[in-house]
């Protein structure tokens, strides 16, 4: 590894640690020419998932664009940004191990809608409404009364 100070190729590892459920390595390294420290990731790096859409578009998958999503269905919610980001690993995560490359848009939303009414349930409705297309109040109320019928 290459010290990102002066450049020189010997380091040293002098700490190494999981992080991410053990899917990323962290490293500390101590450049042996100049003693400086730095911090390298290693990861598997997967192939690229790509999503099909419903109107039949494939479009690269953006981690970010589903937290984006989440995170908006969570607002003024007393969930913290930690727990939406654990929760998108797990999805992103399933749907890497049961898909080779592209993965079904409805797909994607049956899982961010199972795991979102274990988290919260208003932010299960806040989501269903966008992702089922709610036209009208009684498919809100609908939604609801299935949650209400589960507790």
């Amino acid at each position: 590894m290459r010290c990102s100070r002066c450049g020189h190729m010997e380091d040293k590892v002098i700490d190494s640690r999981a992080t991410r459920n053990g899917e990323v390595i962290r490293r500390r390294r101590l450049c042996v020419q100049c003693g400086h420290r730095y911090t390298t990731r290693e990861e598997i790096v997967r192939a690229e998932l790509r999503i099909i859409k419903r109107d039949g578009r494939h479009e690269d998958f953006d981690r970010n664009k589903l937290f984006s999503g989440i995170q908006r269905a969570c607002e003024k919610r007393p969930i913290s940004v930690e727990q939406i980001d654990n929760l998108v690993d797990s999805i992103v995560s399933e749907l890497e191990s049961e898909f080779e490359r592209e993965v079904p848009s409805e797909m994607i939303g049956e899982k961010v809608m199972a795991k979102l009414e274990a988290l919260d349930n208003v932010a299960y409705v806040r989501f269903a409404s966008v992702y089922r297309r709610f036209k009208d109040v009684n498919q809100f109320l609908n939604a609801i009364e299935g949650l209400v019928g589960k507790s």
